[in-house]
C-alpha cells in the first residue's frame, strides 16, 4: 500500500463500512464483484474474537430482507489462488451465511500481512460498540506493532489527543478493574480517577456497590489517599501474590510491622484453592 494510501486509511475504511460516501482521494476505490462465500474465510490477523450474537442475527436479520448494502474488504488467499481472507468486515460476512446467501459483494485489496492486520485493529477501532478496552488495547497494537505515538494515533483516528492518552491509562488498573469495563460494570469516566491508585480494586468495588457518580468518585478518591498509606515494598508484594494465586490480596502493614493478610474468595472453588494452598504449609 502507498504512504499516500495510509494516511487515508482511517477514513477510507469509513467509507468501505458505509460511514461515507464517495469521499475524494478516497485510497480504496476499487471496482466492487460478487464472489461465493464459500470461498472466503476469516482474517488470522483478526484482533477481536468474541462478537455479539443477538447483534449478529439482527444483521442477518437485515441481509436477508435488504441484502449486503456495503461490501466487505478481502485479499488473495497465498495459498489458494480462488479463494479469498477477509480484511475487514467480518461481522457482514458472518451474518451473510446466517441469512442464507451464497454470495458477497466484495472490494478487493492488495495488502501484505503487516498491512491486514492493521487495517484490522483500525477497523475494531472505529466500531461504535467497540468497549473502551478494546479501543485501548488497539491503541497499543498500533503503538507497539506499528510504532505510533500518541499523536500520530489522535490524527489516524480522529480523536484527541487528550482521550487517547486516557484511554490508554486505563490498561494500567489492576486487572480486576480492567475486567469490571470489559463487563460494563462500571464506566470508563468512573475508572479514570483510579488510574495510579494503589487501591483502585477496592475503590471499583465501592463504586459498583454504592453506584457512585464521577463526583462521588473524585470526593472518595481524596478521602481514600488521607487514610491510605502502604509501603511500595509491600505493595509489590501483595501484587505478586495476586498474580501467583490468581486473587485479590490485601495487605495491611502497621508502624510496628504488625499487620494482616487478607485473600478475597467469590465462590466455593476459589475457597477451597485458598485452603488447600493453606493446607500445604
Amino acid at each position: 500500500m502507498s504512504q499516500k494510501s495510509k494516511k487515508g486509511l482511517g477514513r477510507g475504511l469509513s467509507a468501505l463500512f458505509g460511514d461515507q460516501k464517495n469521499e475524494e482521494n478516497q485510497p480504496f476505490k476499487q471496482s466492487i464483484k460478487k464472489i461465493p462465500i464459500a470461498n472466503i474465510s476469516r482474517n488470522k490477523f483478526q484482533p477481536r474474537l468474541i462478537f455479539d450474537e443477538l447483534k449478529l442475527d439482527e444483521l442477518a436479520s437485515s441481509i436477508k430482507k435488504n441484502g449486503v448494502i456495503q461490501p466487505i474488504a478481502v485479499r488473495k488467499n497465498k495459498e489458494k489462488a480462488e479463494n479469498y481472507e477477509i480484511v475487514a468486515g467480518e461481522r457482514r460476512w458472518i451474518a451473510a451465511q446466517r441469512a442464507g446467501l451464497h454470495e458477497i459483494p466484495v472490494v478487493e485489496l492488495d495488502l501484505n500481512d503487516h498491512e491486514t492486520l492493521e487495517v484490522a485493529i483500525v477497523e475494531n477501532i472505529q466500531r461504535e460498540d467497540l468497549n473502551i478496552i478494546e479501543e485501548a488495547k488497539g491503541y497499543k497494537r498500533l503503538q507497539d506493532e506499528f510504532n505510533y505515538d500518541q499523536e500520530k494515533i489522535a490524527k489516524f483516528m480522529s480523536k484527541s489527543r487528550s482521550h487517547v492518552s486516557n484511554t490508554l491509562r486505563l490498561l494500567t488498573l489492576p486487572k480486576d478493574v480492567v475486567m469490571m469495563l470489559q463487563q460494563g460494570e462500571i464506566t470508563a469516566g468512573q475508572a479514570r480517577p483510579l488510574v495510579g491508585l494503589p487501591n483502585a480494586s477496592s475503590i471499583a468495588e465501592e463504586i459498583v456497590t454504592k453506584k457512585m457518580s464521577a463526583r462521588s468518585i473524585e470526593n472518595l478518591k481524596k478521602s481514600k489517599r488521607k487514610s491510605f498509606t502502604i509501603d511500595p515494598n509491600i505493595f509489590d508484594i501483595q501484587r505478586e501474590l495476586e498474580r501467583k494465586i490468581g486473587l485479590k490480596v490485601s495487605i495491611t502493614n502497621k508502624k510496628n510491622n504488625s499487620g494482616k493478610i487478607s485473600i478475597e474468595y467469590k465462590n466455593l472453588e476459589q475457597f477451597d484453592l485458598v485452603t488447600g494452598l493453606f493446607k500445604k504449609i
